[in-house]
């Protein structure tokens, strides 16, 4: 009898859960179909390896110190067929599967996983991923000529100076071949060692042509990251957490620099943090329209600048 009720609640359970995906994708097909977009591009979502995975929503659980001690409810920890469905079932043409190493000898096999994953999810823009260490350059070009469309670094998390002499030739090889790199430079929501935009300037000073995505604006240095794209044409910025209910709190964007990123319009990109979110994907999508910058903007941001970054690319 026990048994059966817990399965007749857990039964219920799913049907709320997924009545709930259901309205909310209603909303976010409203969203951009009043836009006149076909859908959304979404540079900034989390596809990896399932244990993997479940060791970072581990660390979310536990309010890891890179976590800046904040509650932070993993919004959407499904399978990850069901992560990909609720994306296509709210409209994303395109998404990533942002992957990063936290240590050496990891990155290699990462991107050995993401070649598999780019092929049995074609709506899944290839996405690899580098760490400072003897062979980066070797596997890095393995993986471009593997098809790889996008990269991600995580200086944060991985603990290491974007500048470092290990990467240089790697930075070159995908400055050459045009292939963006999502990084995540900023120190929020908590500092590393090495975050900030200083380091980030160091790269760029060397490598001025090399497509860096700055993610969530660069939170929460985003006056020093708008400096950047000013100066440096091919650096643009993801939206990704931006806005948010969640981000103003801890991490407001100065109202004074609105303008400066209405001006850099056609270089912000949209960027979720999907799965890892702990507010509904709706959410980010609504911060980003009462601004109130404009539909002309939001199409920019939501599809049409990541659409033209990477036909160019192709």
């Amino acid at each position: 009898m026990t048994t059966d009720r817990t399965d007749q609640a857990d039964q219920s359970d799913r049907e709320d859960q997924g009545g709930a995906l259901s309205a909310e994708a209603a909303e976010v097909r409203r969203f951009w179909g009043r836009l006149g977009l076909p859908g959304l591009i979404d540079v900034h979502t989390h596809f990896m390896p399932e244990q993997v995975l479940r060791k970072v929503w581990a660390y979310f659980d536990a309010m890891g110190p890179l976590t800046g001690g904040v509650e932070w409810p993993i919004g959407y920890r499904q399978e990850e067929a069901e992560r990909a469905a609720v994306l296509r079932e709210f409209g994303v043409r395109a998404f990533t599967a942002m992957l990063y190493p936290h240590k050496p000898g990891m990155a290699r096999w990462l991107n050995e996983w993401a070649v598999g994953f780019a092929r049995r999810t074609p709506d899944c823009l290839h996405t690899a991923t580098l760490f400072p260490e003897p062979g980066v350059e070797a596997y890095v070009r393995e993986a471009v000529e593997a098809g790889a469309r996008v990269f991600k670094a995580h200086v944060q998390v991985g603990g290491y100076h974007p500048a470092d002499e290990l990467l240089e030739p790697a930075w070159g090889l995908l400055a050459e071949a045009g292939v963006p790199v999502v990084i995540h430079c900023g120190s929020g929501p908590a500092p590393g060692k090495h975050t900030g935009p200083e380091p980030i300037a160091r790269v760029l000073a060397r490598h001025p042509r090399l497509r860096l995505i700055v993610a969530h604006l660069g939170m929460p240095e985003y006056a020093e990251f708008l400096d950047l794209a000013e100066e440096y044409d091919e650096l643009r910025l993801d939206t990704t957490m931006a806005f948010t209910d969640f981000a103003e709190r801890l991490m407001p964007f100065p109202r004074p620099d609105l303008p400066r990123l209405a001006a850099l319009g056609d270089r912000v990109l949209l960027g979720s943090d999907f799965p890892n979110i702990p507010y509904p994907y709706l959410h980010q999508l609504q911060a980003l329209e009462r601004l109130g910058l404009g539909d002309d903007w939001l199409r920019a941001v939501c599809h049409d600048n990541a659409a033209e970054l990477f036909t160019d690319q192709q």
